[in-house]
């Protein structure tokens, strides 16, 4: 009990009292590419049997007063082998100020298993605040169901 009452008093006074955000820094940026790790199975059991998921891109300008373009989105294999381009440089999307686009990958499709990954590659006009890349799976069978979130990562600034 008093280890208990220890921690929460500790908790109360050291940990910051502000809110809680997912990031602290606001990054601005002009255009990045980011990887985004996507598991369309996971092993379970002690058979190691594969658990196939649906998985959902989503892509989030986070900027409230700019356009950004999606210039591409590729989805790889676990062999880093490209399966399929959702989004070409040929045609960019733009996205509006604080909107959202997606691209999913049905539960039965098993191309891209374990190891699986999207690339995005987004550009803008100007600095603006970088968006929220991520993926999140989802599956359900036999009344067992799993779901989580994938964050994406920067992996080049666009200069």
């Amino acid at each position: 009990m008093r280890l208990i009452t220890t921690a929460l008093l500790f908790a109360l006074l050291v940990l910051p009292r502000h809110g809680y955000s997912a990031t602290q820094e606001i990054r601005l940026s002009k255009g990045q590419t980011v990887y985004v790790p996507v598991y369309s199975n996971v092993f379970t059991g002690p058979r190691s049997l594969p658990f196939q998921l649906a998985a959902t891109l989503g892509v989030r300008n986070t900027d409230p007063n700019s356009w950004i373009r999606i210039t591409s989105i590729e989805y790889y294999d676990t062999s880093g082998k490209l399966i399929r381009r959702y989004q070409d440089n040929d045609k960019p999307l733009s996205l509006a100020p604080l909107a959202t686009t997606y691209v999913h990958i049905d539960e039965k499709d098993t191309a891209g298993g374990f190891g699986a990954n999207f690339i995005v590659r987004w550009q803008a006009d100007r600095a603006v605040n970088a968006p929220i890349v991520e993926c999140v799976m989802i599956g359900a069978t036999s009344g067992q169901g799993i779901s989580f979130v994938s964050p994406g990562q920067a992996i080049r600034e666009v200069r």
